[in-house]
């Protein structure tokens, strides 16, 4: 019985979509339809409540949280992916460069 129930919530590739209203429905649907004893369904709806408030907490502690990082990472001056990125381009096209001069020297040398 459960499981139907999974299958009907979790169909959803995207967790975020996942409403209470989306809840609510499908486990009253199940009620009805006699996969789940009326406890059951009211059990659900609340567990899932509390992972959907859970869940909206920690975005928000995530959206206080990110700046003060940016912050001190700033303030150590610490490289970020995108900074090693583009210098990991500069090396690559230096070198490339400095292949294709050594080629065109030895090139004139012959």
């Amino acid at each position: 019985m459960i499981e139907l129930w999974k299958k009907g919530i979790l169909n959803d590739t995207n967790p975020e979509s996942i409403t209470r209203e989306k809840i609510e429905k499908i486990s009253k649907d199940l009620v009805k339809q006699g996969c789940l004893s009326e406890q059951e369904g009211n059990e659900i709806i609340h567990s899932l409540n509390e992972l959907i408030e859970l869940i909206e907490r920690e975005k928000n502690l995530e959206l206080k949280i990110e700046p003060a990082i940016f912050k001190v990472l700033t303030k150590f001056d610490v490289a970020r992916k995108e900074d090693i990125r583009k210098l990991e381009k500069r090396i690559a096209a230096l070198e490339k460069e400095k292949i294709t001069n050594f080629a065109r020297m030895n090139a004139n040398e012959i």
